[in-house]
Parts: structure tokens; sequence; C-alpha cells
């Protein structure tokens, strides 16, 4: 009886095991999808709030450069202010780009493809 029952368990083993590996490939397609899902939507998202700020500064800045032509009297010398201000800002994101940008980035990234 028992050798019966044994040889009925092991005529299924092929059949267990290849029900094991189609819901392991389905399971690791789903997470694929899954993380590349995420991915995507927050690179849409970034790409999206980035286009509207980057608007929002254009204008801002169009702004401040005639603010400051009035001010000095010359609106190139408020081009020309705005511009270096932006020299300035863009020299101090290319210093801290590790702390500012790289680390928030890989973090961000790493919740979505290593968090379950």
């Amino acid at each position: 009886m028992a050798f019966e029952e044994l040889k009925n368990n092991a005529e299924n083993i092929p059949e267990q095991l290849q029900s094991y590996i189609d819901s392991q490939v389905a399971y690791y397609k789903l997470q694929s999808f899954k993380v590349a899902m995420k991915s995507t939507t927050t690179i849409f998202k970034f790409v999206l709030l980035s286009l509207c700020f980057g608007m929002v500064l254009l204008f801002c800045s169009i702004a401040l450069a005639f603010g400051l032509g009035e001010f000095f009297g010359n609106n190139a010398y408020g081009f020309l202010s705005v511009g270096g201000l932006y020299l300035v800002v863009t020299l101090i994101l290319y210093l801290l780009k590790d702390q500012i940008i790289e680390g928030p980035i890989l973090k961000k990234f790493s919740e979505i493809f290593f968090n379950n």
C-alpha cells in the first residue's frame, strides 16, 4: 500500500513541477509589469511636473529680467543678471549633485524595484 501511494505521488511530480514553473513565470511577469508601470508613472509625473515648473520659471525669469532691467536702466543688464543668477545656481547644483539629485533618485527607484 505505501509503495502504491509513493508510486502515485511520483507519477504526479512532472505535472506538479510544470504547474510550479508556470505559476513562477506568471508571478515574475506580473512583478516585472508592476515595476515597469511604477517606474513609467514616476518618470511621467516627474517630466510633467518639470515641464510645468519650467514654464513658471521661464515667465518668472522674464519678468525678473525686465524688472531688473528697469531698475538698472537697461534691459540687457537685467537679462545678464538673471543669467548670472542661473549660472550660480547651476554651479551649486553641480557641486551638490550627489546629495541633492542622485541620492533621492536612487532611493525612490530602490523603493520601486525592491519593495514588495
